[in-house]
């Protein structure tokens, strides 16, 4: 019985190791396009970063795994863009929100000038 607690254990931690290195691969995929905004900027950069994470992918134990998943979250973390570019109308984009829903209380009319001489 323990050795299929172990093999499950050990299919777990390698999920879980595969998982992490997704997350890793898109976020610094991702602030490669923020260094980059052009395209024909971005697509060597973009080349470079696959082939340091294909790389590693014959790594079989999960210990050197685990290390180079920390190195490599260690090394995006410190060269992470400073200010990373937001879409304009994603949360936090110079143009989300910019006509707030008015306030309670004053009334809309969209009659465009038709107005009652009443």
């Amino acid at each position: 019985m323990s050795g299929a607690v172990a093999s499950v254990s050990f299919l777990a931690r390698r999920a879980a190791q595969k998982e992490r290195v997704r997350i890793l691969y898109r976020r610094a995929l991702k602030d490669t396009l923020t260094w980059a905004v052009h395209r024909h900027l971005f697509y060597p950069d973009a080349d470079a970063l696959r082939e340091r994470f294909d790389a590693n992918k014959h790594v079989e134990d999960v210990e050197t795994i685990d290390r180079m998943i920390d190195d490599g979250e260690a090394t995006y973390n410190k060269w992470r863009h400073p200010d990373p570019y937001i879409v304009p109308w994603a949360p936090g984009g110079s143009k989300f929100n910019r006509n707030p829903v008015p306030p309670a209380g004053i009334e809309i009319i969209y009659n465009y000038g038709k107005e009652d001489n009443d």
